[in-house]
């Protein structure tokens, strides 16, 4: 099924939300009013919120804006059957997704989120994934710092590892050395909706923890366990759990799964956040394993809120992927971004990943930023992201 003669090359919906703003905001300052770029419109449920957004971004007056309610089936398919691409920000994705990406699926339009809800990620692969083959649209979940850096981090590691030693690594640590940014009313929001749907559906609390929930049929070898702090002998550092594994695990898992067990059927991955040596690092990792339980205190961000323009430019991180091989061998790979990851970095990351769907021969179907995408994603955020890719060492 061809899109090429489709009205708009993407539609950013949720732009009126802190995120989707984010990612106007970078496409204005990818094209601004090049002709030469591609066509691109805003859309969400209210059209003079779009079009205050539209003057708050600095985007052109004629910059189309589409206005669709989420609820609706036939809305949904209305604005997908105008777009090869939709940029989904609208979470939680369990409560306000199912028809978008539905929609896209049946009319064979690409699509990319930020989704970091495992449970019901696997509940649209079960369900659609076998109709965005047929229809041909990628279908690509969890395209900001959950799971980007990650999912190309170890991608890229593997790609290395080939090159250096003739075989990819069975075992990969991935450990987050650095990183400084904060949460916004749309992350909150997705966890606690999970938490709920989880409290009513203990089943849910087994796709949580099943590192390899998002591989149907395939159940790999036993994981490590990032949740228990750890000293790590070869950096010299405490390792504590990391917020974002539970899904960044899952994703890497899937594009090892879906483009035929590159990494092997016997790889075993896990991501932790090191701390400092002695006392101090392992009262920091225990500190850290506690905030597990919650990691947004007393009073979590809402809806619409986030980190200020300040803090999203003065935010970084910096992630090492280290491939270890039962002979004592090792290779390093480090991911860093600038800008907060999960608004700064993220919005780029999700921007760039639509404009990468337009130029994809990748199959139909529900994949992951690796999978579809692969290094043409990484070269799109080294030049357009702020992003580094490199081997250590």
């Amino acid at each position: 099924m061809t899109t090429s003669d489709r009205e708009f090359d993407i539609i950013i919906y949720g732009a009126t939300g802190y995120t989707g703003r984010l990612v106007a905001e970078h496409f204005v300052r990818r094209f601004g009013s090049a002709s030469d770029g591609p066509k691109w419109a805003m859309g969400g449920r209210n059209q003079a919120k779009l079009e205050d957004v539209r003057t708050l971004v600095g985007a052109s007056p004629d910059t189309p804006v589409v206005v669709a309610d989420a609820s609706s089936r036939e809305a949904m398919e209305a604005m997908c059957k105008r777009a090869r691409v939709v940029i989904s920000t609208v979470g939680p994705y369990q409560l306000y997704g199912d028809e978008l990406v539905a929609a896209c699926a049946r009319t064979g339009t690409d699509y990319a989120d930020l989704c970091g809800e495992p449970a019901w990620m696997a509940e649209k692969i079960a369900e659609l994934h076998d109709t965005a083959k047929d229809s041909g649209a990628r279908i690509s979940f969890s395209s900001g710092f959950d799971s980007i850096p990650f999912d190309l981090g170890v991608l890229m590691l593997q790609d290395h590892a080939r090159s250096k030693f003739g075989k990819p690594a069975p075992r990969v640590k991935g450990r987050v050395r650095a990183m400084k940014g904060t949460f916004s009313g749309g992350t909150a929001a997705s966890l606690g909706a999970t938490m709920k749907a989880a409290a009513k559906n203990p089943k849910l609390f087994g796709v949580l923890g099943n590192p390899f929930a998002l591989t149907p049929g395939f159940e790999g070898p036993s994981q490590p366990n990032g949740m228990i702090p750890s000293y790590d002998d070869a950096l010299g550092k405490w390792a504590a759990p990391f917020v974002m594994a539970p899904i960044n695990t899952k994703n890497v898992h899937r594009t090892n799964f879906l483009l035929g067990f590159p990494y092997g059927e016997d790889f075993r991955y896990d991501e932790m956040m090191l701390t400092s040596p002695g006392d101090a690092g392992k009262a920091a990792a225990n500190a850290a394993l506690d905030m597990m339980k919650n990691p947004f205190g007393a009073k979590p961000p809402k809806p619409g809120e986030g980190p200020t323009e300040e803090e999203r430019e003065n935010g970084f991180y910096d992630v090492l992927f280290i491939g270890e091989y039962p002979d004592g061998e090792t290779v390093r790979y480090a991911v860093k971004g600038r800008y907060d990851p999960g608004y700064g970095s993220t919005s780029r990351m999700l921007g760039e990943t639509g404009l990468a769907l337009l130029e994809s021969d990748a199959p139909g179907g529900i994949g992951t930023p690796g999978s579809i995408l692969g290094k043409d994603l990484v070269e799109r955020l080294r030049e357009h992201a702020e992003l580094t890719f490199e081997p250590e060492g």
